[in-house]
């Protein structure tokens, strides 16, 4: 028995499943050489041996492998291949008459479109328009006759004239009049559970497979045009459309506790957020808070299911919502505690990005990975001894690989960073360059101070500016010594300069009485 298709194949079924007609690949040299010497190749192989190989194929694999080329085609489109698929995916047997006008291959296609959007109806609000549109009185008989195929469907009471059930249904009179409970009068309107009819339906054809085989040689003169272009809309937007269901269709409790969870400690533009669930709300831009979600949103997790992608959202917030009070029940500040709480998802996601591209990770799963995260943090807290620091060297090459290896080197690499940005500091700060501090202007003496981040803008142009912060950032970097002292000459030289320019402004005399301002101050004179 074939293994139920997942909805992630959705898409490409659709795709190649409506290639219908010979394909006009052309056929390629599958050959290869013998060890007699003589050329064989899979197209040399007789039909039956093909059938029989072909037969190990899922549906997936089975039309792309009838894409490849005519002689492909042709037996890839076999009738006992599909019927076989059709019963491991739908779990009913077509054991139809070799006569049957509509190859076994439609039927799946077309059975296959119509399970994967009535299975996502609660997310799908254009079917669900369709289907509620003249409730209670059923939707359009196209629709209708696909219902008949579930044996509960979301709709209210059923409410149809005799004749109708008895052609969509193939429910004869005699089974209507032993209806318990239930008048029958020819022409006129009955009342039906969708459940109780389809146990009719089942009961008159004599089974669920009798009751497909019925539906699908009623829907072989019918134009699927909407069906096809329904499900075209949904492989479309499929991930958008279940990921705004999960957020914003919540029970009330649970709702504001998603939120607060989505929202807690990541910067977002406020004004977005109070649209939250209403009409106009930009998911999107809700999505691409957490990468997660934005992995979701372009359809990356667990490849391209939506099913158990909303499955993976659901853990990894469970256990944000355990590692905020986790957090909260620590003496830290706001920052701190926001810090923690942002670089721990950082480094949960960076290392389980390619397990949740493939496939489920459990809560159980998410919580390991954090609780270790979450150790390497305070690490790099406790080495970055103050606030400022820590925000200064998250961008560094060896945060990350710290993050996601936990190994010494990296964070000893950090530690000379903060070394040599101390260094740095410690020189300008000597007694013997008061002068000189007095003398900076305020950009210049900022470098040196380096509280803030050096911007990759600031380090191209031939200013003195510039100059300096390419110093200081290669200094920095690679603590090479040459780079230090050309840093210091840099300094002494546009120092000297200023002197030179004072010179020229004022008398020796008075330069000698003059008064330059405080350390505290003078950085920001020109």
């Amino acid at each position: 028995m074939a293994e139920r298709v997942s909805t992630s194949t959705g898409s490409e079924l659709h795709e190649q499943l409506s290639l219908l007609s010979t394909t006009s690949v052309e056929e390629e040299d599958g050959s290869f050489q013998s060890s007699t010497g003589n050329c064989v190749g899979i197209l040399d192989l007789s039909d039956e041996v093909l059938l029989l190989i072909l037969r190990q194929l899922d549906p997936t694999s089975l039309q792309r492998l009838g894409a490849t080329c005519r002689t492909l085609f042709r037996v890839c489109s076999c009738n006992s291949l599909w019927t076989k698929h059709i019963e491991g995916s739908f779990e009913v047997c077509l054991a139809a008459p070799a006569a049957r006008s509509v190859p076994a291959k439609e039927y799946f296609r077309l059975v296959f479109m119509w399970k994967t959007l009535f299975q996502n109806l609660h997310c799908n609000r254009f079917l669900q328009e369709i289907l509620f549109a003249n409730v209670p009185y059923p939707p359009h008989q196209y629709w209708t006759q696909w219902l008949v195929l579930e044996e509960s469907a979301p709709l209210p009471v059923v409410r149809l004239p005799t004749e109708d059930i008895q052609a969509i249904w193939g429910i004869c009179h005699e089974a209507l009049k032993n209806v318990e409970g239930r008048p029958f009068k020819e022409g006129s309107d009955m009342k039906f559970e969708w459940r109780k009819l389809h146990a009719l339906a089942c009961e008159e054809h004599g089974g669920i497979s009798k009751v497909f085989l019925y539906v699908l040689k009623q829907q072989e003169n019918n134009d699927h045009e909407d069906l096809e272009t329904m499900f075209q809309k949904y492989t479309v937007h499929r991930f958008q459309w279940h990921f705004s269901y999960w957020l914003f269709k919540q029970p009330p409790p649970f709702n504001r506790q998603l939120r607060a969870s989505f929202l807690q400690w990541r910067k977002h533009n406020k004004r977005k957020v109070s649209k939250w669930g209403a009409p106009l709300c930009d998911v999107e831009y809700l999505a691409s808070l957490h990468p997660i979600t934005a992995d979701y949103w372009k359809g990356r997790l667990a490849l391209g299911d939506e099913t158990v992608g909303i499955q993976l959202i659901e853990n990894y917030f469970s256990m944000c919502k355990s590692l905020v009070a986790w957090i909260l029940g620590r003496d830290w500040g706001r920052l701190k505690r926001r810090k923690v709480y942002e670089d721990t998802l950082d480094g949960v996601y960076l290392m389980l990005r390619r397990e949740v591209w493939e496939g489920m990770v459990d809560h159980q799963r998410f919580w390991e990975v954090a609780k270790s995260q979450m150790s390497r943090v305070c690490t790099l807290e406790e080495t970055a001894a103050n606030y400022v620091n820590w925000k200064m060297i998250e961008n560094l090459p060896y945060y990350k690989l710290y993050m996601v290896s936990g190994n010494p080197v990296y964070l000893g690499h950090l530690q000379n960073f903060l070394q040599r940005k101390q260094l740095v500091h410690s020189w300008i700060n000597l007694e013997d360059n008061a002068w000189v501090r007095n003398l900076l202007p305020e950009d210049l003496f900022t470098v040196l101070e380096y509280h803030s981040k050096i911007s990759q803008d600031g380090l191209h142009g031939d200013g003195v500016l510039a100059q300096l912060s390419r110093l200081v950032w290669l200094y920095l970097n690679s603590g090479q010594l040459l780079y230090l002292q050309a840093m210091k000459g840099l300094v002494l030289q546009y120092a000297q300069g200023c002197v030179a320019y004072l010179d020229e402004l004022y008398p020796l005399e008075r330069l000698n009485n003059l008064t330059f301002p405080s350390q505290t101050d003078g950085h920001k004179e020109q």
